[in-house]
Order: C-alpha cells, then sequence, then structure tokens
C-alpha cells in the first residue's frame, strides 16, 4: 500500500477518492472563516456556533490532512503556508458549489432558465404581447425562445418536449395535452383597402355572405373556414372560400390585392398593414377564443409561473 506522508504534497494529491467521503463541508467552511477572521471565537460568533465547535473541526480537518493549517497564538491564530494554498483552493471550490447551489434554486422555482413558446403571427400582440412584456419584467432571468408555426405543428412539438407551451386560437384541446382558456377577442373582417365595403365603420354577415374568403391551411385556417361556412350558409348562400398555404404576411397581400377577404381577430387588426382596412362584423355573437396548451409532464418551472400570470391577467380582464 503506499504510504501518504504528512507534507504539503496533500494539497496535490491525484486520488479524486482521498477527500471526499472524509471532510465534511462544515468543516471547510469553518476553516475559510477562521482565515478570513484569524481568529476562532469570532468566526464561532460569525458561524453562530461555539468557539470550541470550529477548534474541534478545524484540529480534526487537520489530522485529515496531515498538516498543520493555522498557527495558534495568543491573541489568534496564522495561516501556515500550507493552510494559505488550502485556502485558496477551497475557497474557489466553495465559490463554484455556491453558485452551482444557487442556480438549481433558481431553476427550481422559475427565476433562472429558459421557455420556449410557440405561437402563429395571427395572435402575436394584444394580450400575448402584454402577457410576455409582464413576464419579462418580473422574470428578467427567463430567456424566452418564441418558434412560429402553424398550431398543429407548435401542439406536435409541444408533445415532443420540444416547447413548454403553445398559444392557439379555437383550437380543440388534444387529449394527451393540457389546456386553459385565457383570452377571448371579437372577430374582424381584413378587406382591401378599396373594397366598396372598407368605406363602411362596420359590416355584417349579410354585406360578407356573396364575397370570396380567403383562408390560410394551418394556424387558425381550419377553424375560419368552419365559422364562415356556418355564418354564410345561415343566410341562404353558397359559401366561396379558398384554401391558401401561405403565412399571415401573404395572405394579407393576397386580401390587399383584391384576390378576396378573410377574418382575423381584433388585436391583430390593431396592426397596421399597407393597402387592408379592418371593420367590425357588428352582428357576429361569437369571439375568439385563445387558449395555452401544454404537456402535463412538463415540469418547468417557468412554465408554470407564466401560466400563473397568464391566469392572473385574464381573470383581471374578465373583472374589469
Amino acid at each position: 500500500m503506499r504510504r501518504r506522508k504528512a507534507s504539503n504534497k496533500h494539497l496535490m494529491r491525484q486520488d479524486p477518492d482521498w477527500f471526499g467521503p472524509r471532510i465534511p463541508l462544515v468543516s471547510l467552511r469553518h476553516t475559510l472563516a477562521v482565515a478570513e477572521l484569524l481568529n476562532f471565537r469570532h468566526a464561532a460568533n460569525v458561524l453562530g456556533t461555539t468557539q470550541s465547535s470550529v477548534s474541534t473541526r478545524i484540529k480534526a480537518l487537520e489530522e485529515t490532512l496531515g498538516v498543520l493549517l493555522f498557527e495558534r497564538r495568543h491573541r489568534g491564530v496564522r495561516l501556515t503556508e500550507a493552510g494559505r494554498r488550502f485556502v485558496a483552493e477551497v475557497s474557489v471550490g466553495i465559490d463554484h458549489l455556491d453558485h452551482a447551489i444557487q442556480m438549481a434554486g433558481a431553476l427550481a422555482v422559475g427565476v433562472e432558465g429558459k421557455l420556449a413558446i410557440g405561437l402563429h403571427t395571427s395572435i402575436a400582440s394584444g394580450f400575448l404581447t402584454d402577457l410576455r412584456q409582464r413576464y419579462r419584467s418580473a422574470y428578467p432571468g427567463i430567456e424566452q425562445i418564441i418558434t412560429e408555426r402553424k398550431s398543429v405543428e407548435t401542439i406536435s412539438l409541444v408533445r415532443d418536449g420540444k416547447l413548454d407551451v403553445a398559444f392557439v386560437v379555437n383550437t380543440p384541446a388534444p387529449p394527451d395535452c393540457h389546456s386553459r382558456d385565457l383570452w377571448r377577442e371579437p372577430i374582424v373582417a381584413a378587406l382591401a383597402a378599396d373594397h366598396p365595403l372598407a368605406v363602411a365603420t362596420c359590416v355584417t354577415w349579410d354585406d360578407l355572405a356573396t364575397e370570396v374568403f380567403l383562408a390560410r391551411q394551418g394556424a387558425s385556417g381550419p377553424q375560419m373556414f368552419d365559422h364562415v361556412v356556418r355564418r354564410v350558409t345561415e343566410r341562404g348562400q353558397i359559401p366561396k372560400v379558398q384554401r391558401c398555404d401561405v403565412g399571415r404576411d401573404t395572405l394579407m397581400h393576397l386580401v390587399a390585392s383584391g384576390d378576396g377577404i378573410t377574418l382575423t381577430t381584433e388585436a391583430a387588426s390593431g396592426v397596421p398593414f399597407p393597402g387592408i382596412a379592418f371593420r367590425p362584423i357588428a352582428d357576429e355573437t361569437e369571439q375568439a377564443r385563445f387558449s395555452a396548451i401544454w404537456s402535463p409532464h412538463n415540469r418547468n418551472a417557468a412554465l408554470r409561473n407564466l401560466l400563473d400570470l397568464a391566469a392572473d391577467m385574464a381573470k383581471s380582464a374578465r373583472s374589469g
């Protein structure tokens, strides 16, 4: 068996198992306190323990290491050369350990980390904008990662654990996910600025029933398609709906060019678009329903904090 000599070489041993189970962390913290104050009694007062306890722990540590860390004097102590080297190394390790503990705690309560959010552009304003801004103010240590996809795609990413939450409109909750309705908005018509109906301050479904509607393939397109068909057939007309596999900006360009009209939400209409006139539908009784969808297996505390904030905002909006 290799003999261990009582020398300063103990401080540079390469055996990774030599220190671990034999030196309590509290002994290292006591050593650092004494090294800083150079007085056992003062260190004990700062640590909230007794002088004899501090002295006993450090003596046991010195015996374990086989070196003298402190020279005891009548009015205090002084670090030996071995003690100075030991304290310098331990200080770095304790700082790293403290940082790791603090980071783990921050992640556990959701004040540090990342939050992956899925959405589509038609809801990137209004309630969601306010929610993200308030969340950023309350939790500046959380990085918000935004993914813009069709609703069916963001929900799939939630299932796969690649997104923490998806914000969707008029989308039924998948049976394997949690869902929470958060807010609702009036449905408005988007028309070309030179459309004859654009001169009115609002329109009705009787006005719109003979129009060609453009509906996106994804996002809220399928729900909008069903809504248009229902409203138009209620008025004895044959629905004229064209499905478009495009993004929102391209859809609005098509509307501005006179290819047809489309439906959107009040918040989305608050973002001006060249050549587009947004008009409320006076006799529309339903509103667009926005909800958050997340996996029941998600344990991200940052998500929990976002959902709590969203619920508080929704409650305030309803009571207001």
